[in-house]
């Protein structure tokens, strides 16, 4: 596991262990659009460094007077011509920005898989652009220790087609640092993506084949229906035009494997 890998699993049990400070959390009625408009709006009341983690994550608590809800600041925007990690891996152009969990989260409204992710906005917090998300209440654990208590879902169906829509909807911003940590699992035992500064590298090819099985119906017909056009209009400012090829690239490769996994197996058995 690389130092990066390390940094941002600690970022996020960060997250998760300042979760369990008494925190004001009404809004969580609100639709997504409102809750957007609050972030982008509300009063910063209060703010938090959370003390692990190098990139100096931030617990911002907002309020319009009405509603009062905590959100995670991230203001991360590292771009290295050339990355060494300790594995011995090279990676050129190597980039990690907050402007990709806007991004990831703008593509996701795409597909119709924003109920996965926090709500997430750019705004300035102390003079500082950065990616500002809706806090995910009643967090219960992270993937990484559901794994380790091995505790079970009580709808093990219902769990496995959340799992099968995220990993379709990884393959497609290629995040080379997706891990266990940054899928949060709430008390009812809904999945939550966060977390997608290392997304949307520029190979044209999936990263992980092997990991999508199965597919979502809707999210295939939204993923077949996916434009340049739409995708670049709704991430103008957090996605330049060869991180838009890419991503067109993956789709059609997306496309292409799901359409072969059917062939092989049968449409029931692929998809939901």
């Amino acid at each position: 596991m690389n130092q990066l890998t390390v940094r941002r699993m600690l970022v996020v049990l960060a997250f998760i262990a300042a979760g369990a400070a008494p925190i004001p959390a009404a809004g969580d009625d609100l639709t997504p659009d409102q809750q957007a408009k609050f972030l982008l709006t509300a009063k910063i009341v209060a703010h938090k460094n959370i003390p692990r983690g190098i990139t100096h994550p931030v617990q911002v608590t907002l309020s319009d007077g009405t509603v009062t809800h905590a959100a995670a600041f991230s203001n991360v925007d590292e771009h290295v011509s050339i990355m060494h990690f300790q594995s011995g891996k090279t990676e050129l152009n190597f980039v990690d920005s907050y402007k990709y969990n806007v991004a990831a989260y703008r593509v996701a409204q795409l597909l119709g898989l924003d109920d996965m992710m926090p709500v997430t906005v750019e705004r300035e917090v102390d003079h500082t652009k950065g990616s500002l998300a809706w806090w995910v209440d009643d967090v219960a654990m992270d993937e990484g220790d559901r794994l380790k208590k091995h505790a079970e879902p009580p709808d093990p169906a219902a769990w496995n087609n959340q799992m099968y829509r995220m990993r379709v909807f990884s393959q497609l911003v290629a995040d080379t640092d997706r891990n266990v940590g940054n899928v949060l699992i709430t008390k009812d035992w809904k999945l939550w993506m966060i977390d997608f500064t290392r997304g949307f590298r520029r190979n044209k090819n999936l990263l992980e084949p092997k990991d999508v099985t199965h597919c979502d119906r809707q999210l295939f017909e939204r993923l077949k229906a996916l434009n340049k056009d739409d995708l670049a209009k709704n991430t103008k400012g957090f996605l330049g035009g060869s991180e838009i090829d890419a991503l067109m690239a993956r789709r059609d490769e997306l496309v292409k494997l799901i359409n072969q996994l059917v062939a092989e197996k049968g449409e029931d058995q692929v998809l939901y």
